[in-house]
Parts: C-alpha cells; sequence; structure tokens
C-alpha cells in the first residue's frame, strides 16, 4: 500500500484534492529497474516518455497526472510548493503526483535517474512555476484532466482507482 500525502493550494501551487502516493520498494532493485518502470507503466496504461531527474525548482504540471519511478540512486524530493513537505526516494520507489501538485528535487545522489510517465492519451504536460498571477487558470486545466482508468503501479485495482474519486 502506497502513503498518501495531501497538500493544500497555496495560491501559488494549486496542488490537488487528490493524494500524492508513494510506493516503497514497486520494483526489485536488481537488474534494469529502468526497464521495470517502463514495462509496468505501459502495461498499467502510462506509456512512459522520459529518463532523466527531477528539476531541482518548484513546479507542477497544470494538464497531466505524472508518475516518477525511481531507476537509479536516491533524492530528496520537495512536494506541494514551499510550504510542502520533504519525501526521500530511492531505486524502486515510486511518486504519483496528480496534476497541480508541486514539486522539485532538493538534494540527489550523483547517479539519479527517473522513469517519467503519463496516463495515456495524457502525455501532452505543460510546465509551471509557482506564480499566482497564473494560478487560477491553471485550476480550470486542472479541473479537465482526467482522472486515469489505472493506477501506473497497481493497474486497475490500485490505490490510484479508490483514492483519486
Amino acid at each position: 500500500m502506497p502513503t498518501r500525502l495531501t497538500f493544500k493550494d497555496d495560491g501559488q501551487v494549486p496542488n490537488s484534492r487528490f493524494p500524492v502516493l508513494v510506493y516503497r520498494a514497486a520494483v526489485s532493485r536488481e537488474g534494469d529497474v529502468a526497464a521495470a518502470f517502463e514495462q509496468r507503466f505501459e502495461a498499467n496504461g502510462w506509456p512512459p516518455q522520459w529518463r532523466s531527474s527531477v528539476y531541482d525548482f518548484h513546479h507542477y504540471h497544470s494538464t497531466a497526472h505524472e508518475v516518477l519511478g525511481v531507476a537509479k540512486g536516491s533524492a530528496k524530493l520537495m512536494l506541494g510548493g514551499e510550504a510542502g513537505q520533504v519525501v526521500s526516494v530511492q531505486a524502486g520507489d515510486v511518486v504519483v503526483l496528480p496534476a497541480g501538485t508541486g514539486h522539485k528535487r532538493v538534494e540527489s545522489s550523483g547517479d539519479f535517474l527517473v522513469v517519467g510517465a503519463y496516463p495515456e492519451g495524457h502525455g501532452q504536460w505543460d510546465l509551471q512555476r509557482p506564480d499566482a498571477a497564473t494560478h487560477d487558470d491553471s485550476v480550470k486545466r486542472i479541473a479537465q484532466v482526467p482522472v486515469p482508468p489505472s493506477d501506473p503501479v497497481s493497474g486497475r485495482d490500485g490505490a490510484l482507482v479508490r483514492d483519486w474519486k
């Protein structure tokens, strides 16, 4: 079962009424962890789109939900914006971010690598920075993002399907 984290709208980062889901050791740390995440996400309707790190500045996506699978290394991620929470992640962990959730990399190991994916049909994500001037328009876009039919880790019976109602 994942850990569930919720964050309030702070007037700059909208965050979400849906919880962030943090799965620990979602895949084995043995072998090609990035490929394991890509296969798992693809099988559950979240086609992988990139392998990289997480930006080191606060940002969010107003047009798509996002899943981050930690393939290598470890990091501290700030979730929820300036008033959010630091979460430590390591290879094998997954963070599922509902649209609007602020996130940034605070620090990481030199080999930190993430697989990023988005729900099928919703891979056109934007990048928004905390800003009161764009906040209300972002909230409107977030409201239009549909709830995915499956959890990227556990599929149609996963926590996302139960918790994001």
